[in-house]
């Protein structure tokens, strides 16, 4: 321990400061890049934290599904693997319901992605993506596409099961 530390008065000090900046997520209890399977039964009644989904603009019933709660914060949105948890299903093409289970109540942002062929990476002219709150997802110089910010997605999660619909975008 460093000798700045081994005073307990000292010890609760920076302990305090750790609490006042905000601890990473991991160092709340939460685990980073928990899978979880699309069980509907998580989002029924008394059941929670949880996010009953209605995921809308569905193109096809290709390729995969990803429902990743981000904790909402700058540092961790859209960060891969910086999740705390992703629920994978198959796509229904127009709508369909997916259940995420929360470690916690609080401040999370979902982001949604419609893999469209398969293959496990981010194909921008067949992907779709839709995110909490339905930003828009807008063009650097009319070509690259630019996430919103985790202001724009943020929600906060109560101890029960939170309702919200995601419409997908494809570019």
């Amino acid at each position: 321990m460093p000798s700045s530390l081994r005073s307990p008065r000292r010890a609760v000090a920076a302990l305090a400061l750790v609490a006042a900046l905000g601890a990473p997520v991991a160092a709340q209890g939460y685990a980073y890049g928990r899978v979880a399977s699309n069980d509907l039964g998580q989002c029924s009644a008394g059941k929670g934290p949880a996010v009953h989904i209605t995921v809308t603009g569905l193109k096809s019933s290709d390729g995969n599904l990803f429902v990743r709660a981000y904790p909402a914060t700058k540092a961790d949105w859209l960060v891969s693997k910086r999740y705390v948890v992703r629920v994978d299903a198959k796509p229904r093409a127009g709508s369909m319901t997916v259940c995420v289970p929360l470690p916690s109540t609080g401040a999370f942002a979902i982001a949604v992605q419609h893999d469209a062929n398969g293959n496990r990476q981010t194909d921008i002219s067949t992907d779709g993506a839709g995110m909490s709150n339905n930003p828009g997802i807008k063009k650097i110089l009319g070509l690259v596409p630019r996430p919103p910010s985790v202001d724009k997605t943020r929600f906060t999660a109560g101890p029960g099961v939170t309702r919200m619909t995601i419409s997908m975008q494809y570019l």
